[in-house]
């Protein structure tokens, strides 16, 4: 379950009641014994843990999970670490993906006198090593009850939103079609990625609310599709939101995404949640 998705059915039930077992934490922090301590302290209630060495790679997990709109519901940052320690590390990190992640820093220092430069960087809470279960999940409560209330206010409204999609097979371009129909969503649909890229530049500027991209489709595919649309000098070009429709999946085929310019990288078959989520939260 993702943020996203826990956030909702808490909303729903008026409760803030953390499943441990649906959570998927990601700890930072150059000692690796640190990292197997907080793994199996937090295993024994049955989190799922992920663990990185430093601060760079922190940022690079971050960034990937997001792009697949699979943020960590949790990130653990220690803040004694070399080259970028856990405030840089934070700030990257909101640079990156936003303020929806809770980030707890760990320390085995006093922290008053960084508090108010980790809260300007995003830093949500602290908590003291040696770690204990029962306090990262008292601190991640608070920040999860906040950070509920922000998400659901921040939320774009889908209905009548203008959407552009690239899909060369029909079948396909249907489904999706059928998706966005059911939140009144209006789709323009693009055969492929030329087709696409002239169909937004015929359009007025700022007609399309977002484009979903497929990845591979005849005459120009969807990376090279979208690097046109981003080297134009149009403002809605460099700025709207969008998001790739691809069966590859590998750490190298997001990245690639991200550096082309695409916003979210989400798999086929289209999990409809994961697409409204998406959307709800790119579109301005």
């Amino acid at each position: 379950m993702t943020l996203g998705e826990s956030e909702r059915k808490s909303a729903d039930s008026g409760s803030a009641d953390i499943m441990p077992h649906e959570l998927c934490v990601l700890i930072i922090d150059d000692d690796p014994i640190a990292c197997e301590h907080a793994k199996i302290v937090l295993g024994q209630i049955g989190v799922h843990c992920e663990a990185v060495l430093s601060g760079k790679e922190g940022v690079e997990a971050v960034k990937l999970r997001h792009a697949r709109r699979e943020d960590y519901n949790l990130i653990l940052v220690d803040w004694k670490m070399p080259e970028m320690d856990g405030v840089e590390t934070t700030r990257q990190i909101r640079a990156l993906v936003g303020n929806d992640t809770p980030i707890i820093i760990l320390t085995s220092y006093n922290w008053d006198d960084i508090a108010d430069e980790a809260k300007g960087a995003g830093v949500d809470s602290f908590v003291s090593k040696p770690l204990f279960a029962a306090s990262v999940m008292d601190e991640f409560r608070e920040a999860f009850k906040l950070k509920n209330m922000m998400l659901l206010a921040s939320k774009a409204d889908l209905t009548g939103r203008r959407v552009l999609l690239a899909e060369d097979v029909e079948i396909n371009a249907e489904i999706i079609m059928l998706i966005l129909g059911a939140r009144e969503i209006k789709v323009d649909v693009a055969e492929n990625g030329q087709i696409a890229v002239d169909k937004f530049f015929a359009s007025e500027e700022g007609y399309y609310d977002a484009i979903l991209m497929d990845m591979r489709m005849p005459v120009m595919d969807g990376l090279e599709a979208t690097k046109a649309i981003r080297e134009s000098s149009r403002t809605d070009a460099r700025n709207i939101p969008i998001i790739a429709l691809t069966a590859n999946a590998f750490d190298e085929d997001v990245q690639r995404s991200m550096q082309a310019g695409l916003n979210a990288h989400l798999s086929k078959p289209v999990d409809p949640e994961a697409l409204f989520n998406a959307l709800e939260t790119l579109i301005v």
